[in-house]
């Protein structure tokens, strides 16, 4: 008794079982996350560590080679780049995907990472801060506000999105929310050197005496009956006013006097800010929320807008909420539209069904398809796969392959039924014969993706839940076939018997094509080599890729100005960029950040490092058809309005991808050898009419004032290097001298001279230091014999410990980078590089040679493992070889196909080229293992050959028509766009030919002579 008579015997549990299906994949759908791209780890955390008063140079010698050498003790660790800037070491650490699989073993490798850092932290020279290690690098915020208020001050602002912050924090599924363009505030004492004389009060004494302010000592306890009670006394300074009143005491003349009498205080914004946002060219303070990690991002958003809601009543009248990106929105659209297409693919597939296997027929195969996906659903809750563009574009590609097993099931025991056979007979036989064959298919059919699911990339890990999605999807199919198939043909096909079954016009027609196929062998493979030659040579003109545009209606315009710009005019120029890109046609809102990027609002989404002369514009557009002609048109008006800035209009990248398309890295010990090297590539690039926003990622070298001072006079002074480093920082910038406490608030309270003694470099001889030996303040200019400008690197990138600089440049907006690169290789490429200088390439090249290099490496398993499978199942290395000639067939529809939709030959096309391999050697081995069953019953070999291939022709046009339009809707995708034109042309060419090639290799290679009518071989 085989499964399929089992089945029919043990109908009621049958049933029931198929019932359970059903109610547990709506279950199954209600309840699975739901994203708009997969979820993956970001491997990145940050090192910050802070060294006041040093230049580029001695940061990266000083502290980022030490924390660098540190980090590279870890075996755990990929890859470590720095970026070494005046006071500040900033290193990026990069994990190893074999130690970091999940968010709890990357959290173990952030541990260790601040192990290590701890014990590199002794060894850092006075003066630098404590390292400190940012594990949260990766956070995304799925939903990003930009909050505004029209009159209000930033202090208002502030004090509304902290409010918003606090109750935010306590939504279900909300895991962090930050702030973003805050800006901070300060209280500052100028006190002018030169009143402070007159009136005989040290500088010294008014420090001190604001440093005692609000200092919070203990004072003791008291027994009160019963009771012990703290003594907790108020503070002594409650209002900025009052700190004007703090008694400071002068010399004999003066007496006391009040701070008021001596400087001026008041409190402001820091001035520079850090970073700065607007949203529709109002200042605004941005509001990220990130969510629980694997959290339904959509229920979160929902939480989060009720709570909102609730919260109305407490929002001040003009403080507004705008949205930024809210990606519940945005996932709720994207999921429905994947589910939208799925539902459209199932129709597909069974109006096809109807119409070339009949109502019953095509219903049944359509009922088993619907419990495979339901099934699938079920194995995704149960594997925490969420529903997302990749796992639900994997269940589109699967349908086609998903009705195979039930079409080949399905029309067997229509046949046998035809010639008169019961139905439980008929399923029996047909399941009996065709049982491990389809597994067989289907196991090949699995392992065709299995490249993907392999890959030890991060690609293999956005894109690895497509491999799991068709096995568990593929493995049901099978299953449900030779189950649940002969069930509902037993139960609703009706066939009246006919044992003269008459094939159709086709089928005849086909016969006769075959036979005369068989019959000029010779001729007829010159004209497959002949295709096969002219396939390969059409696929030269494909175009290569890498990753496809997204659909986001949203694009981004990057600004970077001359390095060392002030983050005011950097703003002025923003603002000026945003009132060109507001008058675009079809924008709609436009959010701006000035001295560093976004927050993380999305996962391929790379914010830019903090930087006072760049900006970024986020632009949002009613349809994100129009946005390639958007940034056709901005890119050069924005070039020709802001010559000082290197420009770049880019959209979203779907994947793991953003970032500059080109990128030249030159690597070696000297950096003005390294920017001489850059300069060349640079000049290159710029001779290129079609290179634009071409930059390094050193920016410019910058002017530094550098006082030369007189080491025997401040010595004879008993005057300090670092004392006159202090008293230019306490005059020109503000040196904090205390804390004044606001509730929970800490503000620091920051010496600093009046402005008329801080106008510019003129005044730095006048600022006041004190003398040890001469007990009093003098000026600086006693110990400073003259003041230098000079020009240094402002950055000093680092990758792996070695020096590397970038020259950078994308191609023009809508157009693939490879024909530019091409054209820039080999002229960059024959630069002279001096000994100990190394020229690779990153950017686009890089990432897409690494998630190639990921399929290559995990490719040879898949194939090895599917071709052990064809032997296994035919115990012939002929039928294998059979099967296996066919593939090569399908570039010819794969060239034509991409060619003519324009598409490029990228990651997600290589994909589908894989996993058309498993298709066409699955329509292969069902074709060959039944000319060997006709062989076996005792027809003649030509007969079997010719019988066999007009029985199975129906089976195999049908799996692939079911594909080919199943898989159509994806083409309206971008994602997937290039993967389905590959699918769909290929499948067509090569399932038309295969139906030829097939017989013709399988006469040829068994030596099946074409008037050979006797049986045996």
């Amino acid at each position: 008794m085989n499964i399929a008579e089992y089945t029919l015997r043990k109908a009621v549990v049958a049933w029931v079982a198929t019932l359970l299906v059903l109610v547990g994949g709506s279950l199954a759908y209600e309840r699975l996350g739901r994203f708009e791209d997969p979820e993956f780890v970001i491997r990145q955390a940050v090192v910050v560590t802070a060294y006041p008063g040093a230049s580029p140079a001695q940061v990266a010698q000083e502290i980022t080679d030490r924390i660098e050498g540190a980090v590279q003790q870890m075996q755990e660790v990929e890859e470590v780049t720095s970026v070494s800037r005046a006071g500040e070491s900033l290193v990026k650490v990069e994990a190893k995907l074999a130690f970091s699989r999940t968010q709890a073993e990357l959290d173990q490798v952030w541990d260790k990472l601040r192990s290590k850092i701890a014990e590199a932290a002794r060894a850092l020279p006075p003066g630098a801060a404590e390292p400190v290690v940012k594990g949260d690098f990766g956070d995304v915020f799925a939903l990003f506000y930009a909050v505004t208020g029209e009159g209000y001050s930033p202090r208002q602002m502030y004090d509304y999105v902290d409010f918003l912050r606090r109750e935010l924090v306590l939504v279900p599924g909300v895991a962090r929310v930050a702030l973003l363009g805050e800006r901070k505030e300060a209280i500052y004492v100028e006190v002018s050197s030169a009143r402070a004389a007159q009136l005989g009060v040290p500088l010294d004494r008014i420090y001190a005496s604001l440093r005692a302010q609000n200092l919070i000592a203990p004072a003791g306890a008291v027994d009160a009956g019963p009771l012990r009670l703290q003594i907790q006394p108020a503070d002594g300074v409650v209002s900025v006013a009052a700190l004007g009143e703090l008694v400071v005491a002068g010399d004999a003349a003066s007496g006391l006097l009040r701070l008021r009498d001596v400087a001026e205080i008041r409190r402001e914004y820091v001035d520079p800010p850090a970073v700065l946002m607007r949203h529709d060219g109002r200042a605004a303070i941005g509001l990220g929320i990130s969510n629980v990690l694997g959290g339904n991002v959509v229920e979160m958003g929902d939480a989060v807008k009720r709570r909102l809601a609730e919260l109305e009543d407490q929002r001040p009248v003009g403080m507004e909420l705008n949205v930024v990106s809210f990606q519940s929105d945005s996932v709720r659209a994207a999921v429905a539209g994947f589910v939208d297409n799925l539902v459209a693919a199932v129709a597909i597939v069974v109006v096809v069904l109807l119409l070339f296997m009949g109502l019953r027929s095509g219903l049944i195969i359509g009922a088993v398809l619907v419990l495979t996906v339901a099934g699938t659903l079920i194995a995704m809750l149960m594997d925490d796969i969420a529903m997302q563009r990749i796992s639900l574009g994997a269940l589109i590609i699967a349908l086609g392959m998903l009705v195979d097993n039930a079409i080949v099931v399905t029309d067997g025991i229509l046949v046998r039924m035809q010639k008169g056979e019961r139905v439980a007979t008929a399923a029996g036989a047909v399941v009996r014969a065709t049982v491990w064959p389809l597994l067989g298919g289907t196991v090949v059919g699995i392992l065709a993706f299995s490249a993907i699911g392999l890959s030890p990339t991060d690609m293999g890990e956005y894109a690895g839940s497509l491999f799991w999605v068709i096995l568990y999807s593929m493995l049901l199919s099978w299953l449900f076939a030779i189950t649940l198939t002969p069930l509902l043909c037993a139960a609703f096909l009706k066939v009246k018997a006919d044992v003269q079954v008459q094939e159709g016009g086709l089928l005849r027609a086909y016969r006769r094509l075959l036979q005369g196929v068989l019959a000029r062998r010779a001729a007829s493979g010159v004209v497959l080599v002949g295709l096969l030659a002219a396939g390969v040579v059409a696929f030269g003109y494909v175009p290569p890729g890498f990753m496809p545009d997204s659909a986001r209606p949203q694009f981004v315009v990057d600004l970077a100005l001359p390095q060392g710009t002030d983050i005011h005019t950097t703003a002025a120029v923003v603002a000026q960029a945003e009132a060109k890109v507001r008058a675009a046609p079809g924008v709609t809102h436009i959010s701006s950040f000035i001295g560093q990027g976004a927050l993380r609002f999305m996962l391929t989404y790379s914010p830019e490092d903090p930087n006072p002369a760049y900006g970024q514009l986020l632009v949002d557009v009613e349809r994100f058809e129009d946005i390639a002609g958007l940034i056709e048109r901005l890119q050069p008006e924005l070039e020709a309005a802001f010559p000082q800035a290197s420009v770049k209009v880019w959209k979203f990248m779907l994947g793991r991808g953003g970032g500059k398309k080109i990128e030249a890295a030159f690597r070696g010990p000297d950096p003005a050898v390294l920017r001489r090297l850059a300069e060349e590539a640079k000049a290159i690039m710029a001779a290129d009419p079609e290179a634009v926003a071409i930059q390094d990622d050193w920016r410019q070298a910058v002017p530094v004032v550098r006082p030369r001072f007189s080491v025997e006079a401040a010595q004879r002074a008993g005057v300090l290097p670092s004392d006159i480093a202090a008293a230019l920082e306490r005059t020109y910038v503000g040196q904090q001298i205390g804390v004044y406490r606001e509730g929970e608030r800490l503000i620091p309270i920051l010496a600093r001279a009046p402005a008329d003694e801080r106008r510019g470099v003129e005044d730095l001889a006048n600022a006041q230091v004190f003398s040890a030996t001469a007990g009093k303040y003098v000026p600086v200019s006693q110990f400073v014999e003259r003041v230098d400008t000079v020009w240094e690197d402002a950055l000093i990138r680092r990758e792996n410990r070695f020096p590397t600089i970038k020259a950078q440049c994308d191609p023009p907006a809508g157009q693939l980078s490879a024909p530019l690169f091409e054209r820039l290789r080999p002229q960059i490429e024959a630069i002279p590089l001096p000994p100990g200088y190394v020229l690779e390439w990153h950017g686009e090249h890089k990432a897409s040679a690494e998630a190639n290099a990921g399929l290559a490496a995990a490719a040879p398993f898949g194939f090895a493992a599917m071709v052990v499978a064809v032997i296994v199942m035919f115990n012939g290395l002929r039928q294998t070889a059979v099967i296996w000639l066919t593939v090569p067939l399908a570039v010819v529809g794969v060239a034509i196909g991409l060619l003519v939709f324009q598409a490029p030959f990228e990651f997600m096309a290589i994909l589908g080229f894989l996993s058309l391999t498993g298709m066409l050697i699955k329509n292969a081995i069902v074709l060959v293992d039944q000319i060997d069953v006709e062989i076996r019953d005792g027809k003649p070999r030509l007969l079997a050959v010719l019988d066999a291939s007009a029985s199975r022709a129906r089976p195999v046009f049908l799996g692939a028509a079911t594909t080919v339009l199943g898989v159509a809707p994806l083409l309206v995708d971008p994602f997937f766009r290039s993967m389905a034109v590959t699918i769909m042309f290929g499948l067509i060419f090569a399932t038309g030919l295969t139906l030829v090639v097939v017989p013709l290799l399988y006469a040829s290679f068994f030596r099946i002579r074409g008037d050979e009518t006797e049986a045996g071989r």
